[in-house]
Parts: structure tokens; C-alpha cells; sequence
């Protein structure tokens, strides 16, 4: 981290109301703030969380994710971990607890969600990443982590059009991404 990021820190602990509309994440050592996301994103995140059984999982929001080995804090739209596989209190949340994270991509996230934070799942052995892109109107669901560092990827791959439904085995449920909106424009 350099001392221009350790300022920013600084900066963002002492004054939290003026970046509260904004997302804020660590990724490889680099401070990435984002405007606030789009209500179609927030459409999308909010139909898988409902379509998650409460039963026996937890899907966090806001939530930061701890990566072993990276200088990184994401936060993915959605953290999903099985009932009782982290306690509070923490801001962190292990990445081997996440069972599936999902990032919604954004105008400035397409480049960070398709590569950076693949790779940097992929170190944390996070076992399904799905990736919901609303300008390309399709789903990447990637699975079989392997590997370490900017060099770690996902084995499998499997890419669904908005409307087919995305068998979820990780969770036991098969997603509805029929009622998932589109933006204009090809950030990707």
C-alpha cells in the first residue's frame, strides 16, 4: 500500500459521512472507490437474495471479504455463506467461508469483475463466483478454483443468457434470472 492510499484511509476513518455514497474496496493494494450502483443493479442483487433458501444460508450484503495471501478487502454485491460458517462481531468475513460471491457488473467494474476479483476469488478458493453482467444480458457462473496470486483462475466456466435459468448445485437451487433488467451501453 502506498502512502497516498494510507492517507486515503486515513481520510476516509475521519470523515465517513462524506464517502458514505460511495463503495470503497482494497483490491491488491489499490483503494477503488465507485459511485453508488444503479437500481437495476440493486434489482438483480435483491432477486437472487430472495431466491436463496434462508434455511441454510446466509446472504450478506455490504459485506468485505478476507482473501490469505492478497492486499485486498473486496466487497461483492453478495456474500453467500452456509448458516453458522462465520460469528460476528468482524467487518471480514474469510474467503473460504463464501460458498458463492456474486458481483453485478457496473459501467467502471467490468474490467475488476471479469478479471481482477476472478483471479483474486480464485487465490481464496471461493467455490462458485457469478458474475451477472446487465449490459451484455448474461450470467458467467465460474467454479473450480485453482491456483495462487494474479495467476489463480477457475476451472469451469458456464455462460447463460438473462432469462435461462443458472443451476446453482453449491446451493441446491436453480436461479430465475427472468425478471433480470438490462442497461444500455457495452462497458464490457
Amino acid at each position: 500500500m502506498t502512502a497516498v492510499d494510507e492517507e486515503m484511509i486515513a481520510l476516509i476513518d475521519e470523515h465517513p459521512e462524506v464517502f458514505d455514497r460511495y463503495k470503497i474496496e482494497l483490491l491488491r493494494g489499490e483503494i477503488v472507490m465507485m459511485a453508488g450502483p444503479d437500481v437495476v443493479h440493486n434489482l438483480i442483487v435483491l432477486s437472487v437474495l430472495r431466491q436463496i433458501p434462508g434455511d441454510r444460508w446466509w446472504p450478506l450484503q455490504t459485506q468485505d471479504i478476507a482473501i490469505p495471501g492478497e492486499d485486498s478487502e473486496p466487497q461483492p454485491d453478495l456474500v453467500v455463506v452456509e448458516q453458522g460458517a462465520v460469528e460476528g462481531p468482524g467487518r471480514l468475513v474469510p474467503a473460504a467461508a463464501a460458498t458463492l460471491l456474486l458481483e453485478v457488473v457496473s459501467k467502471t467494474s467490468a474490467l475488476r469483475d471479469y478479471n481482477t476479483k476472478r483471479s483474486m476469488y480464485a487465490a481464496g478458493q471461493v467455490p462458485a463466483y457469478l458474475i451477472v453482467d446487465p449490459f451484455a444480458a448474461k450470467c458467467v457462473l465460474l467454479t473450480e478454483p485453482v491456483g495462487a496470486g494474479d495467476e489463480a483462475d477457475y476451472l469451469a466456466k458456464r455462460t447463460s443468457k438473462f432469462g435461462d435459468p443458472i443451476p446453482l448445485d453449491m446451493l441446491g437451487i436453480t436461479l430465475d434470472t427472468s425478471d433480470f433488467k438490462t442497461l444500455p451501453g457495452t462497458p464490457r
